[in-house]
């Protein structure tokens, strides 16, 4: 018989929550005996560089740099490619992000405009960070594969040896872009000018091979021998003592610092942003219109 009530519902049972993955970091950091391995993790991106890889790579100097155990320190790109350049265009492009400042005294670039915002930040994650990186006293070695483009350039370059595989290349096409190579013009002095010249004006892309044949790399090995060869190479120098080592590199920089590197990045860097006004003003974007698509079909 209906006593007109209906029976109380089952609670239900909670829903087990979701496991998230945790964040990829954008840089690994292991020390393998006397040598720091750096590694750009961003392999889907083709290790392309936003802030917050920067700052990843400028904390993992900074950790080799206090470590007393580590002489050397080997920077390195996760899968494919070592380093495609600036993040233009990946969803976790964070360009208009502001970041605690660590390479100079420029304010905040989040909450400015145009040529103010840029040179701001540019002036921080690019320039400077890259001639901090130059300085940091123990040897650095890139290890370098697949592709070393535009940005991927200056890391390669700020390390005092580049070991690159057989399958490396290297290139900067910004000039495709208007602009006068990347912000870390070291251009004259990683190779002869008419080579830099004839490197920029073409955007075309430079072998591993013709990198060793005009001494912008120190070693050329076989793909998949690249770590070990790398690391052997690292074994050897960290044998030195440190402050003999310190002193030899700061020897070498002071050199090209004085047949003008430090000053020629300075008047470049200038240039470098007049050609983004000029962009602005007449194309499309302060990059000419010029994306990753647009890029790589001109590339082509």
């Amino acid at each position: 018989m209906s006593t007109g009530r209906t029976a109380p519902e089952e609670p239900e049972e909670p829903e087990e929550p979701e496991e998230l993955e945790a964040p990829q970091e954008p840089v690994r950091y292991e020390r393998r005996g006397p040598v720091a391995v750096v590694t750009m993790n961003r392999p889907e991106y083709r290790n392309a560089q936003n802030s917050a890889m920067t700052y990843a790579l400028d904390r993992a100097f900074y950790r080799a740099a206090d470590d007393d155990e580590v002489k050397v320190v080997v920077l390195a790109g996760e899968g494919k490619h070592f380093s495609a350049g600036h993040d233009i265009g990946t969803p976790e492009r964070d360009a208009h992000l502001p970041f605690p400042r660590r390479a100079g005294l420029w304010w905040d670039h989040s909450d400015k405009q145009g040529a103010e915002s840029r040179f701001a930040r540019e002036s921080e994650v690019y320039l400077g960070m890259c001639r901090r990186w130059r300085e940091l006293p123990k040897p650095s070695i890139a290890s370098v594969q697949g592709a070393c483009v535009a940005g991927g350039l200056m890391l390669a370059w700020v390390c005092d040896l580049i070991v690159a595989s057989e399958d490396a290349f290297f290139a900067d096409p910004v000039v495709r872009m208007g602009i006068p190579g990347v912000e870390y013009f070291a251009h004259p002095w990683a190779m002869p000018p008419r080579i830099a010249k004839e490197f920029l004006y073409t955007g075309d892309r430079m072998s591993a091979r013709r990198a060793y044949e005009i001494g912008m790399i120190n070693r050329v090995v076989p793909r998949p021998e690249l770590t070990d060869r790398t690391l052997e190479l690292a074994a050897r120098v960290a044998d030195m003592p440190r402050m003999g080592l310190a002193l030899a590199k700061r020897a070498v920089n002071q050199a090209e610092d004085l047949q003008g590197m430090h000053a020629g990045m300075d008047s470049v860097f200038g240039l470098h942003h007049l050609a983004h006004a000029h962009n602005a003003e007449t194309a499309a974007d302060s990059l000419g219109g010029m994306d990753v698509r647009a890029m790589k079909k001109a590339g082509s």
